[in-house]
């Protein structure tokens, strides 16, 4: 972003920045609700219900790897929002993803199981959740760069954060639902009802979306004739080498969640593990998302304030050291431990990193290009997160938890290498020009100012 003058507009922010940034957030919470609902219910249920001719070791690896294959979709989702995000705007994915996965989720709730028609009920579940993975893929990109491009240049760290901010209120409400189901509902509906639930957020946030106006950035070049004619094969030519920086950026936070939060989930459910009841281990979860909400836009907020790359190291380090003491505390089988565990590895590990991904991964793409380019970097990590709880899972049947905790740890170290590899993309030459620029004009001599072009 060196050298990037913005126009008054830019520095300003649209007039309805924070709107879109709610709105982006809302849309976040319900695909978050609908996709990581189904993390947990993988963890918890789903070996049962759809595997239960296999042993319990080999039902949880199939139940996460079925969890794995919508995450190997969300490429393919990411690939095609990318190209139309660039091509024909910003809102249009936006509404299109989340019509699409709340149908997905909805069906998930209906599924026949195992008892009632044999092979045919994973089979189907696959298939609903390939849907699932191509609509989440598509989501990201699109709500992120509607609240990048309409936020100012001096707060883009905490408008972004205020969307990232909607995935642990969706996984919030997710956790709050299966609680609540757990402990009211038979074991038939206690997985089905959170997914048929869906449906009401559904209708709730195609009616906020569709208010919200198209990007004044993509706005800007459409009017110019500067749309990318092919964005993916653009953006692979001239930025690959950011593409392949954001993608290792993304396995840190990602991948390191799939074993702090699923995999540890399923460990604690496991009889051979320690003996934490899923009450515990759910409640701990649902505290640690809400410490998130606000933890997510404070470390955006915080990117602002001293760069992006300061924010990001210090998650990775975290993340590089917390893999052991992680699964220290959880084997101790107190509940309060439990928590802090689960508080630390959300909290701290990983929303230090996606509250600032959302303006640094923005920021390291020309406009024309942004879409496919952080949208292929972003999905293209979610396959490695998506198959790591089968990861996890494997070594800890070889190693014990020390395999699953070694792991974590690596993806801390990914996450280091390449922010130290990643230009910072807002240092402090850049902090005061955005400073200068969003000051009044002075009365004698009228600003001359280009457009917001990266």
């Amino acid at each position: 972003m060196a050298g990037f003058i913005p126009s008054d507009q830019a520095a300003q922010g649209s007039p309805e920045r924070l709107r879109v940034a709610v709105g982006c957030g809302i849309g976040a919470t319900i695909e978050t609700y609908d996709f990581i609902g189904f993390g947990t219910a993988a963890a918890l249920y789903f070996g049962d219900v759809f595997f239960p001719d296999s042993d319990p070791m080999s039902a949880t690896l199939l139940s996460f790897a079925t969890l794995g294959i919508g995450f190997a979709a969300r490429p393919l989702g990411g690939i095609i929002a990318g190209h139309l995000g660039d091509r024909i705007g910003r809102k249009p994915v936006l509404v299109g993803s989340l019509l699409i996965m709340g149908i997905a989720t909805v069906l998930i709730g209906c599924l026949p199981t195992y008892q009632m028609v044999g092979t045919w009920a994973p089979i189907l579940l696959v298939a609903v959740r390939v849907i699932q993975g191509l609509a989440f893929g598509a989501e990201w990109g699109g709500a992120i760069l509607m609240t990048f491009e309409h936020a100012p240049w001096r707060r883009r760290g905490l408008y972004t954060g205020i969307t990232q901010a909607g995935f642990p209120v969706g996984l919030l409400l997710a956790n709050l639902a299966f609680l609540f189901s757990t402990h009211t509902l038979s074991d038939t509906w206690a997985w089905r009802v959170p997914f048929l639930l869906s449906a009401v957020l559904i209708v709730v946030g195609i009616l906020i979306r569709l208010k919200i106006d198209e990007s004044p950035e993509f706005q800007q070049i459409q009017q110019s004739g500067e749309v990318a004619k092919n964005p993916l094969l653009e953006v692979l030519r001239e930025d690959w080498h950011n593409v392949l920086r954001a993608f290792c950026l993304r396995c840190a936070e990602t991948a390191g969640y799939a074993v702090s939060v699923t995999f540890v989930l399923s460990y604690l459910d496991d009889g051979d593990a320690p003996d934490v009841s899923g009450n515990v281990s759910l409640t701990a979860l649902v505290a640690a998302s809400a410490l998130g909400i606000a933890a997510t836009v404070l470390w955006g907020r915080l990117s602002d304030r001293v760069g992006r790359r300061p924010v990001y190291l210090l998650g990775c380090v975290v993340t590089l050291l917390w893999g052991v003491p992680m699964f220290l505390l959880v084997n101790t089988e107190t509940a309060a431990l439990v928590l802090v565990s689960f508080a630390v590895s959300y909290a701290v590990c990983q929303n230090s990193l996606a509250g600032v991904q959302g303006a640094w991964f923005s920021e390291l793409f020309a406009t024309k290009t942004r879409t496919a380019g952080t949208s292929l970097a972003y999905q293209l990590s979610a396959v490695v997160s998506g198959f790591t709880p089968m990861i996890a899972t494997a070594l800890y049947s070889a190693t014990g938890w020390a395999g699953p905790a070694a792991l974590f740890s690596v993806y801390g170290l990914l996450g280091l290498v390449a922010t130290l590899t990643t230009q910072e993309t807002w240092d402090a030459a850049a902090r005061e020009e955005a400073d200068r620029a969003a000051l009044p004009p002075s009365p004698r001599t009228a600003p001359t100012v280009s457009e917001a072009v990266r």
